[in-house]
């Protein structure tokens, strides 16, 4: 056979290898971010995977929690035999006090390993039991309708205004809250980053970015899909209360049901809820539609 022909057919095959491997790769992708929106869009699976998350940091915090156990056990032993030493004038001073700081240091740490599993506990016991409220009633949860007044806002960008609209629309979530929110997050900026590594106009942070399918942060359109969602799911998990929403929003869900379905006792969500109950209007209505419109299963 020709030298060149199988150079040449060597070369196809290759390609062709190559190919498939990108549709294959791009394929998989494809299937893990439909399989995130489609968690994110279902309130059981939102619940059940936010119970999972906190099994498995509780369990990192248990075994994290044992070896600081154990260092500190061997510390306190230790301890003990040099105490021994220097009593007898084997030892210097110095080399007791060394130790003595090494085992203040790990009992700091056992005990700081054991305020965070206590916590996450608390959070994941929280996160097991039912919703506290009695579920609100589907009128009670309809979207902002007739005999509603509705509100005259601008991000002062056409487009922007835009996602806004027909994300809040798709998900069921008031507009206007959406961009009381996004207002507050980023005053309306696609680059924004926070130092705590929240990005985007929705101040998305990794973690939920993820969760939703986002593959750029920083592009309004996902950006807002992504942020609309996860106030649609935190409007579901605490039965409308916007509120609990709010916080959620800003110190994360669990964190909500850790203090018992409350706001928590931080300033800074505290501040938050606050800021934007303020300029969303009083009694922080329920913005959220009901669980099962006419007509087939909620959206």
């Amino acid at each position: 056979m020709n030298k060149a022909l199988i150079v040449s057919l060597v070369l196809l095959s290759a390609a062709t290898s190559a190919v498939a491997q990108k549709n294959q790769a791009s394929a998989a992708r494809a299937g893990q971010t439909a399989q995130a929106q489609e968690t994110a869009s279902d309130p059981a699976q939102f619940r059940k995977d936010f119970v999972k998350a906190s099994e498995e940091y509780r369990d990192s915090l248990k075994a994290l929690a044992a070896l600081e156990e154990k260092s500190l056990k061997r510390l306190e032993e230790k301890h003990a035999q040099l105490k021994q030493l220097h009593s007898e004038g084997l030892i210097a001073r110095r080399e007791l006090e060394e130790n003595e700081t090494a085992l203040a240091d790990a009992r700091a740490k056992f005990e700081n390993a054991g305020k965070q599993l206590a916590s996450a506990e608390t959070v994941l016991e929280a996160a097991l039991k039912a919703p506290a409220q009695p579920a609100a009633s589907a009128a009670a949860l309809e979207v902002a309708s007739a005999g509603t007044v509705v509100r005259s806002w601008t991000t002062g960008h056409k487009g922007l205004d835009q996602l806004i609209n027909y994300y809040g629309n798709q998900y069921g979530v008031d507009p206007y809250l959406v961009y009381c929110v996004m207002h507050q997050e980023s005053r309306f900026s696609a680059t924004a980053t926070s130092h705590a590594g929240a990005q985007g106009l929705m101040q998305l942070m990794p973690g939920t970015a993820a969760r939703y399918g986002v593959t750029n942060p920083y592009d309004p359109a996902q950006n807002v899909r992504a942020g609309t969602r996860y106030l649609r799911d935190l409007l579901r998990l605490f039965n409308g209360n916007v509120q609990l929403a709010l916080a959620g929003y800003n110190a994360g869900e669990g964190a909500v049901m850790k203090y018992g379905n409350k706001v928590p006792p931080y300033r800074e969500t505290q501040n938050y809820v606050r800021t934007i109950g303020t300029r969303y209007g009083s009694g922080l209505h329920p913005t959220i539609k009901s669980y099962a419109p006419k007509g087939g299963k909620a959206k």
